[in-house]
């Protein structure tokens, strides 16, 4: 992996990741931009502890604009985009529109390919590899800053999620604080090792599924499987086997193997609706939305939560699609919103054989 790191024309950074080392990356940025102005703001909620990002400038961010105007195809000619160079194969910005920056945090893009109509289910094992090398070399860049606690590599694909760019990309969420739901974890965690002595909460998840018929898919090194209280309609968790606190502590054969596994996953969810790979299924519906979302212990201190060190924390992928059936979408309603009490229509059971029947042949 090569990377390149530069500037766009209103101060932002941009980064270039790629497969070969002899790529040079010296495109500036023609664009008139002025500098980015944020009016980003971190509010504590007194009742619940929970953290809200008030973030008014996201207003004016592009909305799905037409696949000619896209901002993450690479710049061709005089249609420049927030990629200068004509090609790329991973590139990594800071977003125009952050949630968080400043004290608040930082928020970047990840775009996983050039090709516009794409998905990171197309990608070849290569390319993924170098996507997961991204990722790890941002969560090491973030970590140090003085303003991050905790580092969050997701992808949203899919309309029905909310996603303005149609471009295949993810992002990167560098918050100041722990995470509440990272924060609920790693509560259970300290009480279930103060419970039996010592033992660590994850391995023993871990352990009960891998023997449960909620496996959707094992290599020597990760496991996947449909939890046992699962939220979702089609809800999977990625564990690497061997226990490790973040993407940065992954080892060469984890990292190796990643790719295959992590694919396989996404072209069965592209396959649970409509038994074909990807494209509109028979009744017009695109291909399956879903969250994908790494779960990587904090980088700040863990003393609120007694007997816990960052070792303990395992890192894991969620990923979800909030399609139920064909047709029909999980809506956050009352119980789900008002009261955070998940009602799921799908039993994990049904949906971890569903995921099974779509394997690759």
């Amino acid at each position: 992996m090569k990377k390149t790191s530069t500037r766009l024309a209103d101060g932002r950074e941009l980064v270039y990741y790629d497969l070969r080392d002899d790529t040079v990356r010296d495109a500036a940025d023609r664009r008139p931009l002025d500098r980015t102005v944020t009016t980003s703001e971190v509010r504590q909620d007194a009742l619940l502890g929970d953290a809200v990002a008030i973030a008014s400038h996201r207003q004016g961010r592009t909305y799905h604009p037409p696949a000619d105007e896209c901002p993450l195809c690479p710049s061709q000619g005089e249609r420049l985009s927030e990629i200068p160079e004509s090609s790329y194969d991973v590139v990594v910005f800071e977003n125009r529109f952050p949630s968080l920056a400043g004290d608040s945090g930082r928020c970047e893009v990840v775009c996983f390919t050039s090709d516009h109509n794409a998905s990171f289910a197309d990608l070849t094992e290569e390319q993924a590899r170098l996507v997961l090398d991204a990722w790890t070399d941002r969560t090491s860049e973030l970590s140090v800053l003085p303003s991050v606690e905790q580092v969050f590599c997701f992808e949203n694909r899919g309309a029905e999620i909310g996603v303005t760019l149609g471009h295949p990309h993810g992002q990167i969420y560098a918050y100041p604080f722990t995470t509440p739901r990272t924060a609920l974890m790693l509560r259970s965690l300290a009480a279930h090792k103060d419970a039996t002595g010592g033992e660590n909460l994850f391995d023993a998840v871990l352990e009960r599924e891998l023997a449960d018929r909620r496996v959707v898919l094992e290599s020597e090194h990760w496991a996947a499987f449909v939890p046992y209280a699962a939220h979702w309609p089609y809800e999977v968790h990625l564990y690497p086997k061997r226990r490790v606190p973040d993407l940065l502590a992954l080892d060469e054969e984890a990292r190796s193997e990643f790719p295959k596994v992590y694919l396989e996953l996404l072209r069965r969810f592209d396959r649970i609706f409509d038994g074909r790979d990807g494209g509109a299924n028979s009744a017009g519906e695109p291909p399956t939305p879903y969250i994908a979302a790494w779960h990587q212990a904090p980088f700040g201190t863990l003393e609120e939560f007694e007997g816990v060190v960052r070792e303990d924390f395992a890192l894991h992928l969620e990923l979800f699609t909030i399609r139920r059936t064909s047709g029909k979408l999980k809506f956050l309603a009352g119980s789900e919103s008002g009261m955070n009490v998940f009602i799921n229509d799908v039993p994990p059971e049904r949906a971890a054989e569903r995921l099974r029947e779509v394997a690759s042949s």
